[in-house]
């Protein structure tokens, strides 16, 4: 009989040579450092790339203005805004809608506030609705001396949920007793755990509302003014909100149709 001791279990299974990795002090501030270093050059960048699109975003407002209904299709044929404009009553509203603009906070470009441009309809008087989302910088920065790009320690450690306040806009409407945000205002969800609605309402308490939880300003600055032009001819793939909700008619929306919908019709006919 053989006086070979049994192995014990796990003594074939070879050790993990990256469990006891240690990282001293002195190497963690370096990466720290080179760390910082790359979100300066990647906010320089970001910044030059607005710069040197802006031009170019003229002249495409100027193209998208001899264009008609060229927003409000651009808009429409967006998931999310399609969802929040699904009341006929506001997506008639929008078919008045003849610009779109971006303005960028000089200071801090990742700022802006968004501009609706109107021409004369029967909701409200204004023939501008603007959404203003406002850099509010630390303390700190008032002391900081920028470097050769502009660029400070607080605008490397910029937070949008910290350092960004919307704001609201009223909207001096026609018939304030039907005003559209009042026929379907945004309902609070007193049951929920946490601050989303319960409804959205009308797509226009994004404006007469301060707070924009489902980020549609967002949405409109990085997506549909950035795309502008896929978004008008239906190209933007995958962008479908599959909810039953959307193809639902609001009882009290009599008004006739509106045609918001072609670019979507030509792509499928292209499919």
């Amino acid at each position: 009989m053989s006086g070979k001791k049994r192995a014990s279990p796990g003594a074939d299974v070879e050790k993990n040579p990256l469990a006891n990795v240690e990282l001293n002090d002195e190497d963690a501030k370096k990466l720290q450092d080179i760390q910082k270093d790359i979100q300066r050059v990647e906010l320089v960048i970001e910044r030059q790339a607005m710069e040197k699109l802006t031009p170019v975003y003229e002249k495409r407002r100027a193209v998208a203005k001899s264009i008609e209904k060229f927003w409000p299709v651009a808009l429409m044929n967006n998931s999310m805004i399609s969802f929040h404009a699904q009341h006929t009553i506001d997506q008639l509203a929008l078919s008045y809608l003849e610009d779109l603009w971006i303005v960028r906070d000089p200071k801090e470009p990742r700022c802006y506030t968004i501009e609706f441009f109107f021409k004369a309809n029967p909701y409200f008087t204004d023939s501008i609705l603007k959404k203003e989302y406002k850099y509010v910088p630390p303390p700190a920065a008032s002391d900081e001396n920028p470097d050769a790009d502009g660029i400070t320690d607080s605008m490397l450690d910029f937070s949008w949920a910290r350092d960004v306040q919307p704001s609201a806009t009223p909207i001096h409407w026609k018939d304030p007793e039907n005003a559209l945000t009042k026929l379907h205002p945004r309902v609070a969800d007193v049951d929920g755990d946490d601050d989303m609605p319960a409804e959205a309402g009308s797509f226009f308490n994004f404006f007469e509302i301060a707070d924009d939880p489902f980020e549609i300003g967002t949405q409109i600055v990085n997506e549909i003014f950035a795309e502008a032009t896929d978004y008008f001819m239906g190209n933007i793939a995958g962008d479908e909100l599959d909810s039953e909700e959307e193809d639902s008619e609001d009882d009290d929306d009599d008004a006739e149709e509106i045609d918001l919908e072609k670019p979507r019709a030509k792509k499928q006919k292209k499919e």
